[in-house]
């Protein structure tokens, strides 16, 4: 027979940060991907390199993944909306 969780042994589980999704930002002042959990924006280091448009996609796809993948949301706080 499983055993059940108690609550104190959920209650010792780490809590997970807020939801870490890549997600497409429109606002005056940028447009771009970001993090929905956090305040962090991909900024390509310089122009897309390849051979060809759908090369140049690829590694624009892999650079913001792999930079998104290695931020820490905690070093990112969300920023207070305007609207708000």
């Amino acid at each position: 027979m499983p055993e059940t969780a108690t609550y104190a042994q959920l209650a010792r589980r780490p809590r997970m940060d807020a939801l870490r999704i890549l997600v497409w930002i429109e606002e005056p002042r940028f447009q771009g991907f970001g993090c929905a959990g956090c305040g962090w924006v991909f900024h390509p280091a310089g122009p897309p390199t390849g051979n060809s448009l759908q090369e140049m996609k690829e590694h624009y796809q892999r650079r913001r993944d792999e930079e998104f993948a290695m931020h820490t949301c905690a070093e990112y706080p969300k920023l207070k909306s305007a609207r708000a």
